[in-house]
């Protein structure tokens, strides 16, 4: 009789780290995905694997905290777009053959992707006061313009020698960190396989 009172009053502690351990279960089948294509990207490094891209270490870029606004002047942070990949680009808002060649080849780039095309964002973080041309904003409709300070924005974004981050397009991963930077002048080709290569292997995002 005791022994059976006893089994009652354990029966419910058994029943709770049970329910704990199916629920742990079940929340790493559902993050799994996540996890492995974290550790393919910045864990496991396959020999023969290659990329036209620079990788950058994502636990040394984080977005930094800094004062963004959108153009009219509404307070907008770029960590607001964290959950996809996001395709940046900064400089100043006169936006000559350069910065027009930048803006088609990010717009492309996210076209050519096809039915993972949703999956990305494109941001210009202006870094100074100037007007932006009517027709250049409407010409790339659907790409974030945020005011971002100068100063911020050059310490976060690392730039090949001789080259300004202006000069670069950059990828953010969908946790919202710095992970690759295209060459100056890049190959439109190489660009789109590597971000074709990412989206295809990444659950994330």
């Amino acid at each position: 009789m005791q022994k059976q009172a006893t089994q009652a009053a354990t029966d419910p502690v058994k029943a709770r780290r049970s329910g704990r351990w199916k629920l742990f279960a079940v929340l790493m089948v559902c993050a799994s995905p996540l996890i492995l294509s974290y550790l393919t990207y910045y864990v496991i490094k396959p020999s023969g694997r290659t990329n036209y891209g620079a990788l950058i270490d994502p636990r040394t870029r984080p977005i930094p905290a800094m004062a963004t606004a959108t153009l009219d002047g509404r307070p907008e942070k770029l960590e607001q777009y964290a959950g996809k990949w996001i395709m940046l680009k900064v400089g100043g808002g006169e936006c000559l053959e350069a910065c027009q060649k930048q803006l088609f080849a990010m717009r492309q780039w996210r076209l050519m992707q096809g039915k993972n095309m949703d999956r990305m964002e494109r941001v210009w973080l202006v870094t100074d006061n100037q007007p932006l041309d009517t027709m250049t904003i409407r010409n790339y409709d659907g790409m974030h313009l945020l005011r971002a300070p100068q100063d911020t924005v050059t310490k976060w974004l690392p730039a090949e020698q001789g080259t300004t981050p202006a000069d670069h397009i950059y990828l953010i991963d969908p946790l919202g960190n710095l992970m690759m930077r295209f060459p100056a002048n890049p190959d439109p080709r190489k660009v789109y396989k590597d971000i074709a290569k990412l989206l295809k292997a990444s659950a994330i995002g």
